[in-house]
């Protein structure tokens, strides 16, 4: 027999309820959401500047955009948001890059739908795709990607 306890695993469902009464998770929110209005700016200029301007069609162009903004905001993330320096920046990057793609994923159903399906344009189209894929990327990043 061993004296050893068991660890207990808590369901998701208590763990969201215990990580929501705490102010630190709040802060995380707020400073996610502030990088993601950055990188969120810098996918639609760019998205915008390569379908107007340089006449790539907008599939590509979102990919493009979304290689731009995950750089910008895998840095401000880890440094600001999560204040991760104490991992190893490679794994991290890594992680939030898989995170990131996992989100750009629905967010590229989202905006194939909205373009090809409803008829929206392309960059209000892509503007509410990335606002639906938004807490996939949170949840991600911090559960996985930056996680203590």
């Amino acid at each position: 027999m061993r004296d050893e306890a068991a660890p207990v695993q808590l369901g998701l469902h208590v763990r969201v309820r215990h990580g929501l009464r705490r102010p630190h998770n709040w802060l995380q929110l707020v400073r996610f959401t502030c990088v993601g209005a950055s990188g969120y700016a810098i996918n639609l200029a760019v998205f915008a500047a390569c379908v107007h301007l340089l006449g790539i069609d907008y599939r590509v162009s979102a990919a493009i955009a979304f290689l731009v903004a995950v750089t910008n905001n895998f840095l401000l993330n880890r440094h600001w948001t999560f204040q991760a320096r104490h991992g190893h920046a490679g794994f991290q990057a890594a992680r939030f890059f898989a995170v990131s793609l996992a989100a750009f994923a629905f967010n590229l159903v989202f905006l194939l739908l909205l373009v090809d399906s409803f008829d929206v344009a392309k960059v209000p189209a892509q503007a509410v795709a990335i606002v639906i894929a938004t807490p996939i990327s949170f949840l991600g990043n911090k559960l996985w990607s930056f996680r203590g």
